[in-house]
């Protein structure tokens, strides 16, 4: 198989992280007899300081161009403390997905029994749990029309929904359910939100085209705590853009850390694979980042981009193996881990390695 893939480190461990899963896409490339080229291109603050803009041109060409993309991460210190600032660098995130057209984001909560010792929830209501987001990426107040008046004492932000929006993804949802343990819960805010109203009753009329998948409705704040209560209850999450985006990230302590997760950008063309963590400027350059998340990433490219099971299968196992040999990295680390078994970000990348059969 040929296959062209975009590089985009970004962001601050993004370009350390990335490291390793373009070397694990290259060795299952070497394994498997795969011709996987490679470019590179910049986005977020690293684009924004080279050319004032977060997704130049090229980028957008170059992504355009590639059949699937591995990105790092974005985000800068220096936006956070000015958010008046008019360039940032998730507009280029925002941009490259609306271009794209990637509407689906999907986020694996995959648990390894090696690392229950390493979330804050406790090891027997998280064993088993296995649980696949899908968050909705075009909609939502993250689109929807801003406004601030003169005086700065008022700001709203438009939440908005189209049909189509919710039924494109609605059915990806369920196409996936009819692959796992046939059930799916959205999540909505239907007994507030008008555009939740539209939610629930999108999801009802393509519920009836998948009579053989079990639906579930269910309020945000409701979601978020059977999440933390009871996560084994879950199996297809299907919900809007903002509520997509928090709960997942409250579901990165059932995996142990934001370090462990993968997600997957996808629509009908070129898809976009990251891990969920952020830029962690306070780490970047240190040696001291999860690269594991962005090895899954790589899986999960392979997987849905490529068709690639057999070779997704073999990145996962070799996280698993380099989990289960007792190595860490330091936000996986707990207090019985041995010193001797916490390695830096290039160390851990090459235990995954050496692992992948």
């Amino acid at each position: 198989m040929k296959k062209n893939i975009l590089i985009i480190p970004g962001d601050g461990i993004g370009q350390e992280v990335t490291t390793w899963g373009k070397k694990v896409l290259e060795k299952i490339g070497e394994n498997y007899g795969h011709e996987f080229s490679f470019d590179e291109a910049i986005m977020g603050h690293t684009a924004i300081e080279v050319t004032g803009n977060p997704l130049p041109d090229e980028t957008l060409a170059k992504a355009k161009a590639s059949d699937a993309i591995l990105f790092g991460a974005i985000g800068h210190i220096k936006y956070d403390n000015d958010p008046s600032a008019k360039v940032r660098p998730e507009q280029g995130l925002l941009k490259i997905r609306k271009e794209l057209g990637l509407y689906a984001n999907l986020r694996p909560i995959l648990l390894f029994d090696e690392l229950l010792d390493a979330s804050s929830l406790k090891p027997e209501i998280l064993q088993g749990t296995d649980i696949l987001f899908f968050r909705e990426l075009t909609g939502d107040v993250y689109f929807g029309e801003k406004n601030r008046n003169e005086d700065n004492t008022f700001a709203s932000d438009l939440m908005n929904y189209h049909r189509y929006e919710v039924e494109r993804i609605a059915r990806k949802a369920y196409d996936a359910a009819r692959t796992r343990n046939k059930r799916l819960c959205s999540v909505d805010k239907a007994n507030v939100l008008e555009t939740s109203r539209l939610w629930r009753e999108v999801v009802q009329e393509i519920a009836k085209e998948y009579p053989d998948v079990e639906t579930e409705h269910m309020f945000i704040d409701n979601a978020a705590m059977q999440l933390v209560k009871n996560p084994k209850k879950f199996d297809v999450v299907l919900t809007a853009n903002l509520f997509g985006d928090i709960l997942t990230d409250e579901a990165s302590q059932i995996a142990g850390s934001m370090g462990m997760l993968a997600s997957a950008s996808v629509g009908d063309g070129t898809g976009f694979f990251e891990p969920i963590h952020g830029s962690a400027h306070d780490i970047a350059g240190q040696n001291k980042a999860n690269p594991l998340a962005s090895i899954l990433s790589a899986a999960l490219m392979l997987d849905i981009s490529f068709g690639l099971q057999e070779e997704a299968k073999a990145v996962t196992n070799a996280v698993a193996e380099t989990l289960k040999a007792g190595w860490r990295t330091g936000d996986i680390a707990n207090a019985h881990t041995e010193a001797s078994k916490v390695l830096g970000t290039q160390e851990m990348g090459e235990k995954v390695l050496a692992f992948i059969k």
